[in-house]
């Protein structure tokens, strides 16, 4: 009989000792598998980051422009929004607000904008592009957009398109998801007239 119950107990995951039901135990997992690098997304995106970045700079160069792509995308910014404020610059072209200031800054050494106070809101500076500037932008277009090209040449005009319009999507999907997310700079101007006004 004692056998039985030994039997038994252990069937059911008890032992005289300590009556209570032994823990099962864990089967061994085999390490997980790395997908590939290669084939991830966000590492594919990060190098074509990589690719557009170089592109840009070695075109820049070869017109004799010096200017980063984040330089480009503030001063074609301030350009089209006069007047507009750090804050919101950082918002239009996704960047971090807390680093948009050292973009200003070497844009203001270079001679290529101007940060002047806010008629209306002391606290404000506003950004305003210099006749450098603007000559700047019109000598560096047509690397901007050769770099653009390159970027897409592998692809036939078909997949370029296809390419273009996903890549829209997938931003404008993920925006929320970003540290800097892209705020139109036209909504926010009109807003701070609005806040103004109340």
């Amino acid at each position: 009989m004692d056998a039985f119950l030994v039997v038994l107990t252990t069937l059911a995951g008890f032992t005289r000792t300590n009556q209570r039901p032994q823990e099962p135990t864990p089967q061994k997992r085999r390490p997980a598998r790395h997908p590939a690098l290669e084939t991830l997304p966000g590492h594919l995106i990060r190098r074509l980051q990589q690719v557009a970045v170089s592109l840009f700079l070695g075109e820049a160069t070869k017109a004799g422009c010096d200017l980063t792509p984040v330089q480009y995308a503030a001063l074609v910014t301030v350009d089209k929004h006069q007047g507009i404020d750090q804050a919101t610059l950082a918002g239009a072209i996704a960047y971090d607000r807390a680093t948009i200031v050292g973009v200003i800054d070497r844009l203001e050494k270079k001679g290529l904008v101007r940060r002047v106070l806010s008629p209306s809101d002391r606290r404000l500076r506003q950004l305003v592009i210099e006749g450098k500037g603007k000559d700047l932008l019109q000598r560096i277009q047509p690397a901007v957009l050769d770099a653009q090209v390159k970027i897409l040449e592998p692809l036939d005009l078909g997949e370029q398109a296809a390419f273009r319009s996903l890549l829209i999507k997938l931003v404008a999907a993920n925006n929320e998801l970003s540290r800097a997310p892209m705020r139109p700079a036209r909504r926010a101007l009109v807003q701070r007239k609005l806040n103004k006004r109340v």
